[in-house]
């Protein structure tokens, strides 16, 4: 349904893209996940044929992004990172607005917005531009599928929403997902990534890794420890001072922390943390999540 071959794309001496290809197949949930300047919104923006990429090429439902650019719009509901409505027209007004614009009526596709749309409905005189974060999330939502789009293309739609507006709005996508629409997402949030049926990782401008989540986890290749202290301060750094030390992150009120040697035993931690004046040591064995494994290959990375 979407594939991508080899794109790169760079403004002025700055690289965004890096030889990026993957794949994505009809009817799947993919997650693009990386931080903040991977590269995430440049390939979503060629994806959409809002750029142009310098090199490679990239098509969507067999449609190229450059040379179909005018049918592929049709087929595509895009729903990018900032809020990107009309704030001085209702919400009826932005329905209406973006149904007329694709020759269609919100009638005519209202089965596939039913279900999102019907939160905001009561709503629906009130100027987008002052309505909360979920439910312009939830409009831009119902705008970007008024016109019954093979492919969903979100460029972090949870970023600064609450818990609960995210969490609602990854049930609609596995609903719409039911209904055999292909979704590309990307986000910032790790956590997110469980939620996908594959993922590729992005660190800049270069696809680290591409699986499900649970291969993705399965591939860490290290013992994972979590370890605190009553000196967090201290103790990260007096870790990352140990010569057998591979990797030391924080993770909430823990460390992960890997080791050079993996037979490394948890009294032997216990005890260089100890010897150094730390009280209230606690050392146990922890399961990798994807944000153990992105750490883990942006250090390869980087190195």
């Amino acid at each position: 349904m979407i594939s991508v071959g080899n794109i790169e794309k760079s403004y002025g001496e700055v690289k965004a893209l890096r030889g990026v290809s993957l794949e994505v197949n009809e009817g799947e949930l993919f997650g693009l996940i990386g931080p903040d300047g991977a590269g995430k919104t440049s390939l979503i923006r060629i994806l959409v044929t809002l750029l142009k990429p310098d090199v490679g090429s990239a098509t969507v439902n067999e449609l190229d992004v450059v040379k179909d650019f005018r049918k592929l719009r049709k087929e595509i509901g895009y729903m990018p990172g900032r809020f990107s409505l009309y704030p001085d027209l209702t919400v009826e007004e932005n329905m209406t607005f973006f149904a007329t614009v694709f020759g269609t009526t919100i009638e005519e596709n209202y089965h596939l917005v039913k279900d999102i749309y019907q939160q905001i409905e009561p709503f629906k005189e009130r100027l987008a531009g002052r309505l909360s974060g979920g439910m312009k999330q939830k409009l831009a939502l119902s705008c970007a599928l008024i016109h019954a789009p093979k492919v969903l293309v979100l460029d972090e739609p949870t970023t600064g929403v609450d818990a609960v507006s995210r969490k609602e709005f990854w049930e609609m996508l596995k609903r719409l997902q039911k209904m055999g629409i292909t979704i590309l997402v990307s986000t910032p949030y790790m956590d997110e990534a469980n939620l996908c049926d594959r993922v590729a990782l992005i660190q800049d401008g270069k696809i680290l890794t591409i699986d499900t989540p649970e291969k993705v986890t399965q591939s860490f290749g290290y013992k994972l420890w979590a370890i605190r202290s009553d000196n967090m301060y201290l103790c990260i750094r007096h870790l990352r001072e140990h010569p057998g030390a591979e990797s030391v992150f924080g993770f909430g009120e823990y460390l992960h922390v890997t080791w050079k040697n993996q037979d490394m035993k948890a009294d032997e931690m216990e005890k260089y943390l100890s010897d150094l004046g730390h009280t209230n040591v606690e050392v146990k064995r922890t399961e990798p999540g994807i944000e153990d494994v992105f750490m883990d290959l942006m250090q390869k990375h980087d190195n």
